[in-house]
């Protein structure tokens, strides 16, 4: 079974914006976040990135442009050494489309890349800036560390102290 390093997207990898990243000019990579993936990538570790993007179900955006916005996540952190395993979204806002799944706090995207890349939890991490980010790991059986907003400088050493990799 392989471990895996889970992350929120905006807050955690990129700027939060207080709004929807809602164009490729708009992301910004938060400073930290690149070392601390390459890290991860180093130590044999996945990373996965499961992220909430209701702006698809409000019509701010489609999933064009979130492949766009995500493309350029890459390419910023591949210029800095980093890789991302695979991305998981919830394109579902619960004011237009109702409740899912697939939305964090709930865990269904988890569990399907625990399930797809045979992640064991008990040796997995998530990183989030919402109570939901957390209580989503949590239903996988998944640790969870919360951070505040766009505060990642220090995300590599967080992560060794509290025993990951």
């Amino acid at each position: 079974m392989k471990k895996a390093l889970f992350l929120d997207r905006d807050g955690i990898i990129n700027r939060e914006l207080g709004d929807y990243v809602a164009h490729p000019d708009q992301f910004i990579l938060n400073p930290g976040i690149a070392k601390a993936i390459k890290y991860a990538n180093d130590n044999g570790c996945m990373v996965i990135v499961i992220t909430n993007q209701g702006g698809i179900a409000k019509g701010l955006y489609t999933e064009d442009i979130l492949e766009d916005i995500h493309e350029k996540m890459k390419t910023l952190l591949q210029n800095e050494g980093a890789k991302i395993d695979a991305i998981y979204y919830c394109p579902h806002h619960p004011d237009i489309s109702g409740q899912c799944l697939c939305r964090k706090p709930r865990s269904l995207l988890i569990q399907k890349a625990i399930k797809h890349y045979n992640i064991n939890p008990a040796e997995s991490i998530m990183v989030g800036d919402r109570d939901r980010d957390l209580e989503a790991s949590a239903g996988c059986g998944i640790k969870g560390i919360l951070v505040r907003d766009n505060d990642t400088l220090n995300l590599l050493e967080l992560l060794q102290t509290n025993g990951f990799l």
